[in-house]
């Protein structure tokens, strides 16, 4: 290891308390998409703190950010992600306990985007302290990036221009259940994930027929219009049923759907008046998403004239599919190798034992999984990727970093977490366990460390050693027809001018007469 890499690999030691802290603080902020308000005000803040320039509020996004260091030389890219799930608080303990003063279907981090966001800031930093150090020239550019749980962010961010002038991009995600783990993803990144909301309104329901009523009756004896509510229930089954319908039973595609408001709580005789129901599908084609599109289109005006409402549709999001780049996957393997696999201390085993007792399971000496504690070669998981696949599918999952990998060379890192080995064959461990692994430093900490090294030496190869640089590039160029805007290359999905779809009513804390609480206040 060379004394630029060091010195960042040592920042990453010194400052191991530090980045525990910083977890634990978004971790507690446990805020869900497009509401994190409060850790992308704690981001913005701090890296200000550091020297960064940081615009607030990028792509219209009012929880976003893009954060700049440095002049001249390549520039380099990362991010961070930060939001949580609903339906998912738990708190750190080897038990189901959500966490206290929130309702108990409140945000938690599943993942966790907590982990993610600090171990892509650890990186930065110490990028940023060995560059300091050794006088090199180069760019730091860091987006803050929300809604990750919709795919939201970052498709906007990339129509709008951000990452236009990144000349490589590297990004990590933790593991997830007992697949890739400490490795590079190689040629099968994730798909594509599109949503869209459709808004039923009965706008006149006084013109719907009131079959047999006689002058003055009163509007509880006289047929009201179906209405918003009925909307939102057929839309709901009528996709279900012609869910059999969209497309081929092959390959890995899911449809999933969310009711983001039903009626306004009407329970008299009125016509239910608004209701909004979102659909989220993932595919690993274009065409694929395309046609689950026209069916959802379909089925919506059919179902708007059968309820006697009036039909509006808007976009979430719509992600591309990834592109691989072996040559950064190559540059960051090497560093993964000098960082190391994620090493877990006598306490973060205890842990897993303790969850593994409280769900009357006999504790096992080494409860987490062999694969998180030891590396595996993008080559050799690709293979135990394409295993699960037909030969046809491309791409498999979703997630939005997709947009990063059309946009610059980009390396997907993915560092093992900790996972508990399961007690007998079949067997999945209730969520919440899972949560609190993500939320408990000893369990937690030596991911963010690995991810830290790993990005920190990747981010200085690429600064340092243009010829490296240079070879992804090349490999880009070779993928896109040229680089963006080649013969071959997939442009942004969104359009310039596409709007945050910021309004719509999204789970979220809110401060009332009783204090700050979750949407669905506690007790209910």
């Amino acid at each position: 290891m060379d004394a630029v890499k060091k010195s960042a690999f040592d920042w990453v030691g010194a400052n191991r308390d530090r980045l525990s802290e910083w977890h634990a603080t978004v971790w507690d902020f446990h805020e869900p998409a497009w509401r994190e308000y409060r850790s992308a005000a704690w981001y913005v803040d701090l890296l200000r703190r550091e020297g960064f320039d940081v615009e607030e509020g990028s792509g219209g996004m009012p929880t976003a950010f893009c954060a700049r260091w440095g002049k001249g030389g390549p520039v380099i890219g990362g991010y961070a992600e930060y939001d949580a799930v609903p339906g998912n608080s738990q708190d750190r303990v080897p038990r189901e306990k959500p966490r206290e003063g929130v309702h108990r279907w409140a945000a938690g981090h599943t993942d966790p985007h907590s982990a993610l966001g600090i171990g892509a800031l650890g990186g930065l930093l110490a990028a940023k302290h060995a560059m300091e150090t050794h006088k090199i020239k180069g760019t730091l550019k860091f987006m803050g990036e929300p809604a990750e749980k919709v795919c939201g962010s970052k498709p906007i961010h990339a129509a709008k221009g951000y990452y236009d002038d990144m000349d490589a991009a590297v990004c990590w995600h933790p593991s997830f259940g007992a697949g890739r783990a400490n490795t590079l993803v190689w040629d099968t990144h994730c798909g594509a994930y599109w949503s869209k909301v459709f808004t039923f309104e009965c706008l006149a329901p006084e013109t719907w027929a009131a079959m047999g009523a006689s002058e003055g009756a009163s509007a509880h004896t006289i047929a009201r219009a179906p209405g918003a509510i009925d909307a939102v229930c057929l839309m709901y089954t009528t996709t279900k049923y012609t869910k059999e319908s969209m497309l081929p039973h092959t390959g890995t595609w899911t449809i999933n759907e969310a009711i983001l408001a039903a009626g306004q709580a009407t329970s008299d005789n009125l016509a239910p008046r608004f209701s909004q129901i979102q659909f989220s599908w993932r595919s690993p084609t274009l065409a694929m998403q395309e046609r689950i599109n026209s069916v959802l289109d379909n089925n919506a005006e059919h179902v708007a004239k059968i309820t006697h409402c009036a039909l509006r549709s808007a976009w979430v999001t719509k992600t591309r599919v990834g592109l691989p780049n072996h040559a950064m996957a190559e540059i960051c393997y090497r560093n993964l190798e000098l960082a190391g696999p994620p090493m877990w201390a006598e306490t973060a085993r205890a842990f897993g034992r303790e969850i593994q007792k409280n769900l009357g399971f006999e504790p096992m000496a080494d409860p987490i999984l062999d694969n998180m504690q030891r590396l595996s070669s993008p080559q050799e998981t690709e293979a135990m990727v394409r295993s699960q696949l037909p030969p046809w599918q491309l791409n498999y999952t979703s997630d939005d970093y997709v947009d990063y990998t059309c946009q610059t060379p980009t390396a997907r890192l993915i560092v093992g977490r900790c996972t508990l080995k399961s007690p007998m064959a079949g067997y999945q461990y209730p969520a919440w366990a899972w949560n609190a692994l993500g939320g408990y430093a000893p369990t937690i900490d030596p991911s963010v460390i690995s991810a830290a090294k790993c990005i920190a030496g990747t981010k200085l190869d690429l600064i340092t050693q243009p010829g490296e640089l240079a070879r992804a590039r090349a490999e880009f160029a070779l993928r896109t027809g040229g680089g963006v805007g080649g013969s071959t290359w997939v442009a942004p999905l969104l359009p310039k001018n596409f709007p945050a779809p910021i309004h719509f009513r999204w789970p979220e804390y809110v401060t009332t007469p009783r204090g700050h609480e979750w949407w669905i206040p506690e007790g209910a």
